[in-house]
């Protein structure tokens, strides 16, 4: 097994990345996009920043909004036409609730598109998950606590859910040799000391690959910093141990609790990763990115209520430009490192590349 986390992937689509700067007239489809079929969701975890009030994303989002059957089948449609590489489904809500989705996905992959999925794992059984085991390429699934009591505190559900979703992973896992099983563990302050034994119960589990990442507590970078600070230290040597107990070519753990070294400052000007892994929420809106989805005023590109996506993206390309970072991103950005390699690249004097 290869790297699975990498700031490098966009370097392996350059006619992509040759396209991006706006003197190129070329508009070209993005990559990969990720899509919000419902914001409908099964569980309730309290740090989710879809359904926090003091946390920007999300902010204009409708909890029973879905994508139609019909506008949904339209889209893949459109993604199949321009070339879209692949397709994530993530929240808004879980995924998996969407009525819809077993279809998609199939006339996604019969296409020869890609598909991934971030769900909390509870309907990860029979269709869909024959569906993903046999044409998927990876599903990752959240988890925060490591027994049924903490996992019903902190999902709001019953403690019986717990073994539920650890049931799902295991049949997966045994289900399938193609499509990844990933696990994201969301770290706070209770669970920060059980960091270890989970990523060593996710190892014994037959999981392929973990992440660390934490939870986020508001807008501000030192909001998130000092909420972290007590326990960054705890977590970030949890994770170093099992790195060196548990990591191989068969699992992979990826360390993405970074809380403490976070700045959320923008020092450039323009979002290059706009055109090439947008959002389309469950709102028939396009957002420029996974941190600004569900907010109208400062992430909207442009809707498809009335348009076709395919349509829409090709129009003008003006406006792919009208975010600027350095003033409207100072929040969490999950390309934010992706974004500032890239620029370099894009800037780098052609007259000297061979001073390599």
């Amino acid at each position: 097994m290869g790297i699975l986390y990498s700031k490098l992937k966009m370097f392996h689509f350059s006619e992509k990345l040759a396209s991006l700067p706006l003197e190129n007239p070329e508009v070209l489809p993005p990559l990969h996009i990720r899509i919000k079929p419902t914001n409908v969701c099964n569980h309730n975890c309290w740090y989710c920043a879809y359904r926090r009030e003091n946390i920007q994303l999300g902010k204009d989002m409708v909890l029973r909004e879905q994508i139609p059957e019909a506008r949904m089948m339209e889209l893949v449609d459109d993604c199949i036409a321009m070339g879209v590489k692949a397709v994530t489904f993530s929240g808004g809500g879980d995924p998996l609730c969407y009525p819809h989705l077993a279809v998609t996905a199939r006339r996604l992959t019969n296409a020869g598109i890609k598909i991934a999925c971030l769900t909390n794992g509870a309907l990860l059984k029979g269709e869909i998950a024959e569906i993903f085991a046999a044409k998927g390429s990876w599903i990752r699934v959240s988890l925060d606590g490591w027994d049924g009591e903490s996992y019903g505190r902190y999902r709001g559900v019953s403690a019986d859910e717990y073994n539920r979703v650890m049931s799902n992973l295991s049949a997966f896992r045994r289900s399938s040799e193609t499509c990844l099983l990933g696990v994201v563990i969301i770290v706070d302050a209770d669970n920060a000391p059980k960091v270890y034994e989970m990523i060593r119960q996710f190892h014994s589990l037959g999981v392929q690959s973990v992440k660390v990442a934490p939870c986020f507590t508001g807008n501000h970078a030192e909001e998130n910093n000092a909420y972290h600070a007590s326990h960054f230290d705890l977590v970030k040597e949890q994770i170093q141990r099992a790195i060196a107990d548990f990591s191989s070519d068969r699992f992979e753990i990826f360390d993405s609790y970074y809380a403490q070294l976070c700045t959320f400052h923008k020092e450039y000007d323009w979002c290059p990763y706009i055109q090439i892994n947008p959002v389309i929420g469950a709102d028939l809106n396009v957002y420029s990115c996974h941190d600004k989805a569900y907010n109208l005023d400062s992430g909207l590109l442009f809707s498809i209520q009335e348009q076709r996506f395919s349509e829409a993206w090709l129009r003008n390309k003006e406006q792919f430009f009208s975010i600027t970072p350095s003033r409207q991103c100072n929040h969490h950005c999950v390309v934010n490192e992706k974004n500032r390699m890239l620029i370099e690249y894009l800037d780098l004097d052609r007259r000297h590349l061979e001073f390599v």
